[in-house]
């Protein structure tokens, strides 16, 4: 599936444990239509004991959410968004907010 969120780009989370939460892209896996967003579907992951963390233990990192759970969030509409590509001369001239066309591309 082909997405129109990037990397950095602020999303809110719409459904799922997380609903409301908000963070910033940290990764989008398209292939697999999933996104790791920052502070959003936070989980333990327990280390084995290696030379480098002797004492194994556990820590705590975010785990991929599917794309269709989630929407760009507009600063000025303040709430999540679709986005949409705008193209004008048969040429791409960026991505503007669907309600308000603030332009996310700067």
């Amino acid at each position: 599936m082909k997405t129109k969120l990037k990397t950095n780009d602020q999303v809110v989370v719409i459904s799922g444990a997380d609903r409301g939460k908000r963070g910033k892209i940290l990764a989008v896996s398209a292939k697999n239509d999933k996104v790791i967003v920052e502070g959003v579907n936070k989980k333990n992951k327990y280390i084995k004991a290696t030379q480098e963390n002797p004492k194994g233990g556990m820590i705590t990192r975010e785990y991929p959410v599917n794309l269709s759970n989630v929407m760009y969030f507009c600063d000025k509409c303040k709430k999540g968004v679709r986005v949409q590509k705008v193209i004008s001369d048969g040429k791409d001239k960026g991505r503007t907010c669907n309600k308000c066309g603030k332009s996310i591309d700067k």
